[in-house]
């Protein structure tokens, strides 16, 4: 059998046998796991900011923290997600240490609770990615010398201390919605 495919000048090394099994991805639409979301302008991100900040100056930490959460913008662009990344961030460091768990105990057991703990988580998780990716690269400065200076990290320690948040806040959250939050968090599609 050999000799017939090579006298047919085919090649079966380059035979993409996945393509033939009808359970393959090759045969599988995957747009249809994800699920579909609005459309939303960065204008209308930009809006709900402002709204949720001024319930942050009202003194009122835990309803400006439950509306980002449920009015996510799941269909913004990049600029819009991180628009609102950055508003639950300024949120999330307005809250003290001793809130915290009290905050997320009555959020956890009102309707819908576990959905929003789990959007917090998401923004979280994208929150110490994003200032994990700003820390890892070096910053080049431009001299007025003609050499350039690299720095270590741009912003200074600003990241830090907003690393350290994020992470206090995953320590509480994990505390209150369990591990499943992080599961629930890792398989779902709609990304923040």
């Amino acid at each position: 059998m050999t000799t017939s495919i090579a006298a047919g000048g085919g090649n079966w090394r380059t035979i993409n046998i996945d393509a033939l099994d009808p359970d393959s991805p090759y045969n599988f639409d995957v747009s249809a796991l994800a699920p579909s979301v609005d459309p939303v302008s960065a204008a209308d991100v930009t809006s709900l900011g402002t709204q949720i900040r001024q319930l942050l100056r009202g003194g009122d930490a835990e309803g400006a923290l439950r509306g980002a959460l449920e009015s996510v913008p799941y269909g913004a662009d990049a600029k819009g997600k991180e628009t609102h990344l950055g508003t639950i961030i300024e949120i999330l460091q307005s809250i003290r240490q001793a809130e915290m768990s009290p905050i997320l105990q009555r959020i956890y057991a009102s309707d819908g609770g576990v959905e929003l703990l789990d959007v917090l988580m998401k923004y979280i998780y994208k929150g110490m990615a994003q200032h994990t990716s700003v820390a890892a690269k070096p910053a080049i400065q431009p001299q007025p010398t003609g050499f350039s200076q690299i720095s270590g990290r741009s912003g200074g320690e600003g990241g830090g201390q907003a690393m350290s948040v994020l992470l206090s806040w995953h320590e509480k959250l994990v505390e209150i919605a369990g591990t499943g939050s992080i599961v629930r968090v890792l398989t779902d599609r709609r990304t923040v």
